[in-house]
């Protein structure tokens, strides 16, 4: 199902670019050439055809791209989106104990300080 969305998806551009390539953004283009006739035998005029195909191919456009959005394999239903990584948190830096002698840990790139004991 993915694939076939995506196919129609491809196709319902391609249309929508030549039926936006056909129109003339002042009336002229195609629908010029039935400008003097509103209803030709019960075929309304070609603007109105062109215009109302514009809208029904951005509409499935729309339709399409929700629907691969919903039927995307690359998501399994129990973990989520792929892209999401679930943090595990790191235990909490153990406190010493009160009373007990350590020293300090002399941050990384830096030589701990010593100190003169032959005074």
């Amino acid at each position: 199902m993915y694939t076939l969305f995506i196919i129609l998806t491809i196709l319902a551009c391609v249309l929508l670019v030549f039926i936006v390539l056909i129109q003339n953004p002042k009336g002229g283009g195609l629908a010029s050439g039935f400008a003097g006739t509103n209803n030709l035998m019960g075929v309304q005029r070609t603007g109105d055809i062109l215009e109302k195909g514009t809208w029904i191919l951005v509409i499935a456009i729309m339709v399409f791209s929700l629907l691969i959005n919903i039927t995307n394999p690359g998501m399994s239903s129990g973990s989520g989106s792929g892209l999401k990584q679930q943090i595990t948190p790191t235990a909490a830096p153990v406190s010493p104990l009160p009373g007990s002698a350590t020293k300090p840990v002399a941050p990384q790139g830096e030589k701990p300080a010593t100190t003169d004991t032959t005074k």
